[in-house]
């Protein structure tokens, strides 16, 4: 099982409801493929660095979780089938960012409390 973060970018336009059933067709996704969420984080709308589509903006959303290699070709697939998904990028972490990863959490924690 190997250790992978996501983060993508939903379109701005889609309502809160729209935006909760992308990210738990995702989720559900994973974990019906014998992945296990470590972590998800929404980072809400956000500002993007240059226009796609012809958008300005997009809902963050980042997943942290493990899962066996093969998983990966049909998850991706299944982000470029989706019109709600703008932009999507999956990494590989090493033990060093999954350390940092953790630290990170611990961090959001502690500021939220």
């Amino acid at each position: 099982m190997n250790h992978y973060e996501t983060v993508f970018i939903l379109n701005p336009v889609l309502s809160d409801t729209q935006i909760a059933e992308t990210v738990k067709k995702f989720e559900d996704f994973l974990i019906k493929n014998g992945a296990k969420m470590v972590a998800k984080e929404n980072w809400g709308l956000k500002k993007l660095a240059y226009a796609i589509q012809h958008k300005k903006s997009g809902f963050y959303h980042l997943f942290e979780f493990t899962a066996p290699g093969e998983i990966l070709t049909p998850y991706e697939q299944e982000f470029g089938r989706d019109e709600r998904v703008m932009r999507f990028l999956t990494v590989k972490l090493d033990k060093h960012a999954v350390a940092w990863a953790e630290v990170r959490r611990s961090r959001l924690k502690t500021a939220k409390a």
